[in-house]
């Protein structure tokens, strides 16, 4: 049985508790799964075809304005969700971009590895789409408590790798995707995992959300925070298959 109260989902910013606090009211819209399913396929159909385009035309600037302007946007979004219907396909146009950039750059470095990445992501997504639909999963307060620790710990790793390579240090050893030791490759697999847990972990919220009768813009909201772990793990597989390719 479901709670009487929407509880915290995802590890995913994008989609926690306080995403839909304060949202209710007596409206005459309200948030459904099938219009948060709709919402999500046009922002990837919005995501995929400025990526195939940024990618044929070789516009790699993009890979840094591109991630910049969709980080700055999922911001907005994040403080302002009523203005998620105009941010989220923006989102997913400017990082749509980016990621065309950055396939562009890690094709060039390994051909083919794009395609498998992509094929990659949509299997595990379509797997776990299944495997939650069909109640295989428990998703209870410890394992969600679990995979939010996890991807905290994960973004601070991030943070801390980032800063190192603003002032010279270089990534950290398992964050380089020119690092093919075991325990890098092994780091990228336990990201991967953790990523993929937050789709489970954003269904369910979903799935709650639309039950509780949030607003409608907040299907455009939610639909961000799929594309944002979609993003997310399509890196992840990326940066791994790249580790596995240089020790050829």
């Amino acid at each position: 049985m479901r709670s009487s109260h929407l509880s915290f989902r995802s590890g995913n910013p994008t989609l926690s508790a306080k995403t839909f606090a304060g949202s209710y009211g007596n409206l005459d819209q309200v948030m459904t799964i099938q219009g948060t399913v709709n919402r999500t396929l046009i922002s990837l159909l919005i995501l995929l075809t400025s990526a195939f385009l940024t990618y044929i035309f070789e516009w790699l600037i993009f890979a840094i304005m591109g991630g910049i302007l969709g980080f700055i946007l999922v911001i907005a979004t994040v403080f302002k969700p009523q203005w998620s219907p105009t941010t989220v396909p923006l989102y997913s146009l400017f990082q749509g971009a980016a990621l065309g950039a950055i396939s562009y750059f890690f094709n060039a470095m390994y051909d083919g590895i794009v395609t498998q990445a992509i094929i990659i992501t949509i299997g595990i997504f379509l797997t776990l789409l299944v495997i939650y639909r069909a109640r295989l999963i428990n998703v209870t307060q410890n394992f969600k408590l679990g995979v939010a620790a996890a991807t905290g710990g994960i973004m601070i790793l991030y943070v801390v790798s980032f800063f190192m390579s603003m002032f010279g240090a270089g990534q950290m050893p398992i964050m380089d995707i020119g690092n093919s030791s075991w325990i890098s490759i092994g780091f990228s697999l336990f990201v991967i995992v953790i990523a993929a847990l937050n789709l489970v972990l954003d269904f369910d919220f979903i799935e709650e959300a639309a039950e509780k009768g949030v607003p409608k813009y907040m299907e455009w909201r939610a639909a961000l925070g799929l594309i944002v772990t979609l993003v997310w793990l399509y890196l992840e597989i990326l940066r791994l298959l790249a580790k596995l390719y240089s020790r050829r």
